[in-house]
């Protein structure tokens, strides 16, 4: 079928869970496969941190270009050299698309939620995956681009190794920056519910982020310290007992300098972004600056 070529995915079947193999994960062919499927349960993240979103893909973007979240659309950002593979496993009740680093682990996993969808991953199964995506460029200097870079270098630095370089090294970095209390972040989300004040959420797994944003609907949390927020059509799920660090950053974005919210665990990965993504209006950024500011340091 024409609507297939260019899908690199090789299907699966039979009633013991079974894998097929991307030959090659990079751009453009995975984004093609991706934006096929119509309604899928989207997740990415780890222990600390999760999201989840039922929808179909936005066009996925590749660290170093240009990035949107498309209203009512899964938006996800990939590393290219750190994304190998990815399977269509199958059982008995589900099937679902799963990227994969080298080391065999799981970054992103869609759950095929429709007939059709599954039917598709399953036809989707001989084509090659084409050539490979260029390399995101250089910085033009030998200094690292987050150093005096806007809000989407930070993302991309984030992206490539959780930013654990860049955080041993933070004191270099030329914006505003300063360590708050963990402790708040319940309360900004629930701040942020009560008035209505958009915001944006990103969720890091290795080589992948899942990034959504919207009003808050609900908040709610857990004995043990895990937070939950609805954002306009995404789940987020916070372990805040595991954030070991919580840091304010301000870089340039859409409306001038904007500040995000970035949770670590304890091994210094950034493991989630709270923010403003893209044009939002100049009272949402307003209102956003003025509640991040009156945060207490840590």
């Amino acid at each position: 079928m024409t609507d297939h070529q260019g899908c690199a995915f090789e299907g699966c079947c039979g009633r013991r869970r079974r894998s097929g193999r991307l030959i090659d994960a990079r751009m453009p062919e995975l984004a093609r496969c991706l934006t096929l499927f119509r309604y899928v349960q989207a997740v990415t993240g780890g222990p600390v941190a999760r999201i989840d979103q039922a929808g179909s893909y936005a066009v996925p973007s590749l660290r170093g270009d240009a990035f949107g979240v498309p209203p009512g659309k899964i938006a996800l950002r990939i590393d290219g050299a750190g994304v190998a593979s990815a399977v269509v496993a199958r059982d008995e009740d589900t099937v679902a698309l799963r990227l994969l680093d080298a080391r065999g682990r799981t970054v992103h996993q869609g759950r095929l939620l429709s007939e059709g969808d599954r039917l598709l991953a399953g036809l989707a199964g001989t084509v090659d995956a084409g050539s490979p995506a260029a390399a995101p460029p250089a910085p033009a200097s030998g200094a690292p681009a987050w150093e005096n870079g806007d809000q989407l270098a930070q993302l991309d630095t984030i992206l490539a190794d959780g930013g654990v370089a860049r955080r041993r090294s933070f004191h270099r970095y030329r914006g505003e920056h300063r360590p708050i209390d963990t402790g708040v972040v319940a309360a900004v989300l629930d701040h942020v519910c009560s008035v209505g004040l958009p915001i944006g959420v990103a969720v890091f797994a290795p080589a992948a982020m899942q990034a959504c944003g919207g009003r808050v609907h609900v908040t709610d949390r857990t004995v043990g310290g895990r937070v939950f927020a609805a954002v306009d059509d995404s789940s987020v799920e916070i372990d805040l007992a595991r954030v070991r660090a919580c840091h304010l950053v301000r870089s340039t974005a859409a409306h001038g300098p904007t500040s995000a919210l970035e949770l670590d665990d304890e091994d210094g990965r950034c493991v989630a972004v709270i923010t403003q993504f893209g044009i939002v209006g100049e009272q949402v950024h307003r209102a956003w600056e003025h509640l991040t500011a009156s945060l207490p340091d840590a």
